[in-house]
């Protein structure tokens, strides 16, 4: 028996495969906000974001919910708390991308799905089948061989892979009953007066490229209101219509296409122990796959 509708579970698909695939290829429209930095472009997209959510808010009459939702305590601390994970997520993610790091970031987005399993340990006592276990060992031995390539700690990887992570946790479990829109407008809202202090502080100091640069790098940065909110709403939609099994499957595009796109378009350096590392975490993700699958056919032969 299918747990899911066959028209919801089939929008969440379409939904989520957009999200990642927009993703997957985001990181050629940041480098082309250069020299503008990772700060002030983390601004930029905060700002203009939310320019678009109220757009959206108005055209599709949605101010009524967003008002109940505002009045929430609760929905407000969380969703105050995601906007704050989202913002830090996206600075590290457009940091790795300005400094020639989008392979660490992939990384971090691969693995994501097992760090939405130590969540389901940690946070929901969920318990783990031996092939999941498996993949999280694993996965580790990935990590590891990383570090000992690189010599250093894969320290994005690690801060995109937990705090994607818990941002689609809450989005699933503290907050899954709101609009993704009205969720998406809260969580840009609560980070709106951090970005734009940092923009007046960045323009009194001379240091802001907003209008330095002509009329096409204003339109780049106008542009990051839409490149962000976009696929955010696509991904929120797909977190109400489908299991967190599928959407850990489903974001396996994002990465791999980041991956493909630091490699093989922007010549991102990857040693043969580099390559260990990144098979090892491949390995550990194939392991979940077919956990999952078969996990799947049970449910739907019972």
């Amino acid at each position: 028996m299918d747990l899911v509708p066959a028209p919801r579970h089939r929008d969440g698909l379409i939904l989520g495969i957009s999200a990642y695939v927009w993703w997957g290829f985001f990181p050629l429209y940041i480098r082309l906000a250069k020299p503008t930095g990772s700060y002030e472009l983390v601004a930029h997209r905060i700002v203009w974001s939310l320019a678009i959510c109220l757009i959206l808010l108005v055209a599709t009459r949605q101010w009524r919910r967003f008002l109940e939702v505002l009045g929430s305590g609760r929905l407000i601390s969380w969703l105050s708390l995601a906007g704050l994970l989202l913002m830090f997520n996206w600075s590290i993610f457009i940091y790795a991308t300005l400094t020639d790091q989008l392979v660490d970031a992939a990384l971090g987005y691969y693995l994501n799905p097992l760090v939405s399993i130590a969540l389901g340990v940690g946070l929901l006592r969920e318990r783990l089948a031996v092939a999941q276990w498996a993949a999280v060992a694993v996965a580790g031995i990935g990590v590891l061989a990383v570090w000992l390539s690189t010599g250093h700690l894969p320290w994005i990887s690690l801060v995109l892979a937990f705090t994607f992570g818990f941002y689609g946790y809450i989005e699933k479990v503290m907050v899954g009953g709101s609009p993704a829109l009205v969720t998406l407008t809260i969580e840009t809202l609560a980070t709106t007066p951090l970005a734009l202090v940092f923009l007046a502080v960045w323009g009194a100091t001379g240091r802001q490229t907003f209008l330095n640069l002509g009329a096409g790098h204003v339109l780049v940065l106008l542009g990051m209101g839409i490149a962000t909110a976009v696929p955010l709403l696509l991904i929120n939609g797909a977190f109400r219509r489908l299991p967190l099994s599928v959407i850990g499957q489903l974001q396996f595009l994002c990465p791999t296409l980041q991956f493909l796109v630091g490699v093989l378009l922007l010549g991102e350096s990857m040693p043969l122990a580099r390559w260990v590392g990144f098979v090892t975490v491949w390995l550990a993700l194939a392991i979940l796959g077919v956990h999952a699958t078969r996990a799947s056919a049970v449910v739907r032969e019972s």
